[in-house]
């Protein structure tokens, strides 16, 4: 179905050519020009590659750690129990457990954002929770399934953030918030494309950043010149 647009997309749309591509300060700028919603708009990115998502040679995945974190508060949840669950108690977890913590989610619980995991755990959730965790499932390449999951945790409450290709070929994820500075916002949106520059697939041929795009919750898609990330990448 067509996406319908309102007055004030419209009008922000007009007010620059949106087959252009600008430079990363240049498109951080407008990004936050164009965020003028009623609330703090998140910033996102979207990122098309030049990889064939089917191959799992040319899979593209990793998590970076955003200097300036996210600007969103971020429910963590941690499957351990012993030392570990009390390390992740004092890394700011927001719930802890091993089996209660299985049965929760398992009756309905999802007031979560992220899930992390002790490997101990891992055989426990996976059984249990595979089909309902789904897509938050702990992952050793994400980082969320380690013995130290306090740290991990600290991590994430600090701005760490996934990345992944979709089925489509696309990388989207967060870079933080509308009222960040602009220096902050372009120091992660920098942060984020040299990551996923450094986790090209060695498998991957010909032009691998096919294109870059920023844009706010509300706020109309900004272009990148992907050449100019690539010379300073």
């Amino acid at each position: 179905m067509p996406q319908h647009h309102g007055k004030r997309f419209k009008k922000l749309t007009a007010e620059f050519d949106q087959k252009q591509s600008f430079t990363a300060a240049d498109a951080v700028a407008l990004v936050k020009k164009n965020a003028n919603a009623k609330f703090n708009e998140t910033v996102e990115a979207h990122i098309r590659l030049g990889v064939d998502p089917k191959k799992s040679d040319q899979n593209v995945r990793g998590t970076v750690l955003l200097p300036h974190g996210t600007g969103r508060v971020v429910r963590v949840i941690a499957f351990a129990k012993g030392d570990s669950a009390k390390g992740a108690q004092e890394a700011g977890a927001d719930i802890v457990g091993d089996q209660d913590l299985i049965d929760r989610v398992k009756g309905g619980f999802t007031e979560f954002d992220i899930a992390v995991a002790t490997p101990d755990m891992m055989a426990q959730v996976g059984r249990e929770l595979g089909r309902i965790l789904a897509q938050k499932m702990p992952n050793p390449k994400a980082g969320t399934v380690t013995a130290n999951v306090g740290a991990a945790i600290r991590d994430i409450k600090a701005g760490k953030v996934e990345f992944r290709l979709d089925k489509s070929g696309i990388i989207h994820t967060i870079v933080g918030k509308a009222n960040f500075d602009e220096a902050n916002l372009l120091e992660n949106v920098s942060t984020l494309l040299d990551a996923v520059v450094r986790a090209k697939p060695a498998a991957a041929k010909g032009t691998y950043l096919r294109s870059v795009t920023l844009t706010s919750t509300m706020g109309p898609g900004v272009r990148v010149d992907p050449n100019r990330i690539k010379a300073t990448a």
